[in-house]
């Protein structure tokens, strides 16, 4: 029996894709095999920091193996973003990084010439965590009608405080600005509780904040939330209202979501095996209770779905960006 030189190579290709099939399968059913690196560019302590924790000891059990924390703060993000991209694209190291690292660092830092997915790919989804409008608990404003009455009366005048300059915070106030026509003054803090500690006593009339960040302050008397910006009230904070409901602009939305991602590179396959087991992983009942008091909202994404969310965020401060002339570089 004889084969033409083109059936051969057809034959041949075929065999070569099974055999990469067939190893690429095999990798993902012996991975991991060794202990797991999760690079975080938060803090230790802070809650992004405090989920990773929870998330690593549950995949440690499910893998048999170690899966380890590695906090590089610092650098607007670079730090840990320039650790992970050195590791070898095998699922091994992990990146975790907030949805401004992934679409407002591109448009913050010009000069570097950096945009994100363009060098890890999104793996898992963690949280997404809603901001509320913080004032003093002793501020005259009880809404957010009275906070933009008040920025319209005085332009310039009125100052907001946040946890940096890109942060949702600031970007979520740029957004305020130019759904209302309003215009304040932006005054970055670096760090957080010193922040709230302004708010507290009125030194800066108002901020966003997280529950976490500002929970402290809050139970101490020292702050009330004006509004939620998220189109539903939330179980945690049932008798604080949404941002429509207290008179601003219904289409704000001020929300941070935290993911996973590998460099790029990573095989299909384990990529899909880390999604699957730290979706399992964020079901665990143990894991949803502690997002609760913290008013993470759980998410099991597909890596489509957060690039998806990425570029709709992407879109949004890319135009904020450019209408602040807001610049890192």
């Amino acid at each position: 029996m004889t084969f033409s030189p083109r059936a051969l190579l057809t034959g041949i290709l075929a065999l070569a894709s099974l055999a990469a099939a067939t190893g690429a399968l095999a990798q993902a059913g012996d991975y991991p095999n060794k202990p797991v690196t999760l690079v975080t560019p938060f803090a230790a302590g802070s809650g992004p920091d405090a989920v990773l924790r929870l998330v690593s000891d549950k995949l440690s059990r499910l893998w048999n193996q170690r899966v380890l924390i590695d906090n590089r703060p610092g650098g607007g993000g670079f730090i840990a973003i320039d650790q992970a991209r050195r590791a070898a694209p095998d699922g091994y190291t992990l990146l975790q990084l907030d949805s401004e690292h992934i679409a407002a660092l591109p448009h913050l830092y010009k000069s570097r010439n950096f945009v994100t997915l363009q060098h890890f790919d999104p793996v898992a989804s963690l949280f997404r965590t809603p901001f509320f409008v913080a004032v003093s608990s002793e501020s005259k404003w009880k809404n957010m009608s009275d906070l933009i009455a008040a920025a319209k009366a005085s332009p310039d005048a009125i100052v907001y405080g946040s946890w940096g300059v890109g942060s949702p915070g600031h970007l979520g106030a740029q957004q305020l600005e130019a759904l209302t026509g309003i215009r304040m003054r932006h005054a970055p803090f670096r760090e957080v509780s010193q922040l709230f500690s302004n708010v507290g006593t009125g030194e800066v009339p108002w901020s966003f904040a997280s529950i976490p960040s500002s929970q402290g302050i809050y139970k101490a008397g020292k702050l009330r939330y004006l509004a939620i910006a998220a189109p539903r009230r939330i179980p945690q904070m049932p008798d604080v209202p949404t941002m429509a409901e207290a008179g601003g602009p219904a289409s704000l939305e001020v929300n941070s979501f935290v993911s996973l991602l590998a460099p790029k590179g990573v095989p299909a396959a384990v990529k899909a095996k880390i999604n699957a087991d730290v979706a399992k992983v964020i079901a665990d009942p143990e894991i949803r209770a502690r997002f609760d008091t913290f008013a993470f909202e759980p998410l099991a994404w597909s890596p489509e779905e957060i690039e998806r969310n990425a570029e709709a965020k992407s879109k949004v401060y890319g135009e904020l960006v450019r209408r602040g002339n807001i610049s890192l570089d």
